[in-house]
């Protein structure tokens, strides 16, 4: 299966309360206008690269906003000295892990990588059923279904 049609998920640290937000919240928080949970955990923002294309997806598709949109509001917050922009990272892989050890984080991953975080871990642990019905609450990220 090609990227350019497998899903897109939206994925949070396993601490993150969250199991759904709307698409409005969602965009505040990637234009760093939300900075909290609803808990009040400070939220920690993961991105790829501009010109990855599952950023590009993401961006276009999940946030309703072109990439480059989305990188002036970055360079703006930034450099105007009014807030911080999102973490980059390089890969996928970084991602997850960077989501993983960062409490509060959130990211996006197409769904064969968070399959294969999910198979790599249910090897390496070999849970029973009870267990890899468990697996998102440790050592897996969250998740999280966007709704209208």
């Amino acid at each position: 299966m090609s990227s350019q049609v497998s899903a897109l998920e939206i994925v949070t640290h396993p601490q993150v309360t969250e199991s759904s937000l709307t698409k409005s919240q969602l965009r505040r928080i990637y234009t760093m206008r939300q900075l909290r949970w609803s808990n009040n955990k400070a939220i920690t923002v993961f991105v790829l690269p501009s010109q990855h294309v599952l950023h590009q997806r993401f961006a276009k598709e999940r946030l309703q906003i072109f990439p480059y949109q989305l990188n002036r509001i970055w360079h703006k917050l930034t450099y105007s000295g009014l807030g911080v922009a999102p973490i980059i990272v390089k890969s996928e892989q970084e991602l997850i892990q960077a989501v993983l050890e960062t409490p509060g984080a959130i990211g996006y991953l197409s769904d064969e990588m968070l399959i294969r975080q999910r198979e790599a871990y249910i090897d390496k642990e070999s849970p029973d059923m009870e267990e890899m019905q468990k697996v998102s609450s440790k050592g897996v990220v969250n998740v999280v279904k966007i709704k209208d």
